[in-house]
């Protein structure tokens, strides 16, 4: 299960993407973009990542997993098209000569954190 090794890794870098001079506060959501081709299960993600966070400043934090699309260019006629299924020939020609574009992403794309309330209000 390499979502428990990509979970460990999110959870050092969300950690450390925490100001020093916000010590003390909560990551509240993790926005991730995750390519179909990396075969990472979001659910199993989700698990793996809620039982890192405990008793961190990640605990609660909510791990948004946008799935994104395979999408590829025939490099015989440069068709562009949208993998649907795991058959990588070109819808226009056939050919087998295909270009991957997206679908292997792994990328975080933002970290929200909420700010510890001050004692002065």
């Amino acid at each position: 299960m390499h979502e428990m090794g990509i979970a460990m890794e999110l959870a050092d870098i969300a950690i450390q993407s925490i100001p020093s001079a916000l010590e003390g506060s909560r990551v509240r959501q993790i926005h991730l973009a995750v390519g179909q081709l990396t075969a990472v299960i979001p659910d199993t993600l989700r698990f793996c990542f809620d039982m890192v966070a405990k008793n961190t400043p990640l605990e609660g934090a909510e791990l948004m997993i946008e799935t994104l699309p395979v999408k590829a260019r025939c490099s015989a006629c440069n068709t562009c098209t949208t993998l649907l299924e795991p058959i990588f020939v070109c819808p226009a020609c056939h050919s087998g000569d295909m270009e991957i574009l997206s679908g292997r992403e792994l990328d975080i794309i933002s970290i929200s954190i909420d700010e510890e309330a001050s004692p002065c209000g």
